[in-house]
């Protein structure tokens, strides 16, 4: 687990944009713990980082109003931090 938190430390110090980070609690592909490990990291170093999360969910979002949640706050995203006056498009 050392070694994990030390990886999760460098890499995250090597991100220098926005991250939105989502995890789902029945995701077995990857522990819960390492998505919140990561969006704690970023947020001590300062980096603007948003962290979504479904407890009930597994690696695809199926349930309507947490699809619906998931679409908002990509969306969102995208356009607060891609907009063209971000860009410079």
């Amino acid at each position: 687990m050392k070694l994990f938190v030390v990886l999760t430390l460098v890499f995250a110090s090597l991100v220098f944009a926005q991250t939105l980070v989502i995890h789902s609690q029945n995701d077995y592909r990857l522990d819960v713990s390492e998505g919140f490990q990561l969006f704690t990291t970023l947020q001590r170093l300062k980096i603007p980082s948003k962290m979504l999360y479904f407890p009930d969910e597994g690696h695809w979002v199926l349930k309507p109003q947490n699809s619906r949640l998931w679409y908002k706050t990509v969306n969102d995203w995208v356009d607060q931090w891609c907009s063209p006056s971000r860009t410079g498009r």
